[in-house]
């Protein structure tokens, strides 16, 4: 979760109490499904993960298209949408996009729209949010390399 300083990483004990809980949803799949059938409990398991790696981890879908391109904020939803099959909730965008600001891990700026309709705030990544994105990377293969490693 942003709220948790994803990005200190290693060092911060409230990331790795974030990482602990990614952990043992992966261990209780599988506990849970040993020869490859689910139940009912090992689903709810499996949606866990899916919103811990989704919606609790948005700022990372964000940034990761901030990389391509800057845009404003029902663009990212819409594009999220689009290319992570999964839609957050709109007030949520624009709650993380306030704090990867505050984290100067993006930067803002509104720009002029010439058709009558309202100003649009566009957001670019920094070089703070690239870094993250390099630590965040990181994480994930070590994380892959360690949890996956007989699968």
């Amino acid at each position: 979760m942003l709220e948790e300083n994803f990005f200190q990483l290693q060092g911060d004990k409230r990331f790795s109490s974030g990482l602990e809980v990614i952990i043992q949803d992966l261990i209780e799949m599988s506990y849970e499904f040993p020869d490859g059938e689910g139940s009912k409990e090992s689903s709810r398991a499996f949606k866990r993960l899916t919103k811990k790696i989704s919606i609790d981890n948005l700022w990372i879908y964000i940034l990761r298209l901030l990389q391509e391109k800057e845009m404003y904020g029902y663009e990212l939803k819409e594009s999220i949408k689009k290319r992570f099959g999964f839609e957050p909730a709109t007030v949520t965008s624009y709650t993380i996009l306030y704090k990867l600001e505050k984290d100067n891990l993006v930067i803002s700026y509104v720009k002029d729209n010439p058709e009558g309709r309202p100003d649009r705030k566009y957001y670019t990544i920094t070089q703070e949010g690239k870094e993250a994105m390099t630590k965040a990377k990181k994480l994930f293969e070590e994380i892959f390399e360690k949890v996956f490693d007989k699968t």
